[in-house]
């Protein structure tokens, strides 16, 4: 009786612990997140361009999501357009100036819950060297095992709309259009050298 009792004790704290570290830091994977952003041309096209991942760190509390946040950089040099002489332009002084400016930074602020596995994200956008807040409409697609990797993994789609003059990239306003739809998916998961701990 008194080992059932150790047991149970045992179980209680581990229970404990675990509560208490409910937050998990997760690593973005490079292979399955795309950053995208889509304007209009002239009124006859949406083009869009992917800016690939540097780093990406997500925190993620699903109990708590104010425990959560998210820290991203995305370097210039992986900006793709598809369209090779578009990918130096955008890169020249008149758009993002990626030789004086070489990365996009977004960090997040605050997380909040707006619903079903539905969250806001505030945090600065750091773009062209200037930084302003951007609220990211966020919705977790899935968190559980990774059947591949075996590591404990989270799936999430989010949207923004911006206005790419607040950052001081006007340039060709307004027949390039000065908003932006920003469409971002990603899987991050945890470390393995934490998992296997």
């Amino acid at each position: 009786m008194r080992a059932f009792r150790y047991l149970v004790l045992a179980g209680l704290l581990g229970a404990a612990v675990t509560a208490q570290a409910a937050p998990v830091t997760y690593q973005m994977d490079p292979h399955h997140t795309q950053v995208l952003f889509s304007w209009n041309h002239f009124g006859f096209s949406n083009p869009t361009a992917a800016l690939g991942l540097g780093n990406g760190t997500i925190v993620f509390d699903e109990k708590d999501p104010a425990k959560s946040s998210v820290d991203v950089t995305l370097p210039l040099a992986n900006l793709d357009t598809h369209v090779s002489a578009l990918d130096e332009h955008l890169k020249k002084p008149d758009f993002f100036d990626a030789d004086k400016f070489a990365v996009i930074t977004f960090k997040s602020t605050k997380v909040e819950p707006a619903g079903a596995n539905k969250y806001k994200v505030t945090g600065d956008l750091t773009v062209h060297g200037v930084t302003k807040p951007v609220v990211l409409d966020a919705t977790l697609n899935k968190s559980g095992m990774h059947p591949m990797m075996k590591v404990q993994t989270v799936g999430f789609d989010a949207t923004a709309t911006l206005k790419r003059s607040d950052f001081g990239v006007g340039a060709y306003v307004p027949n390039v259009s000065d908003e932006i739809q920003v469409r971002i998916t990603t899987e991050a998961s945890v470390p393995k050298a934490v998992a296997a701990k």
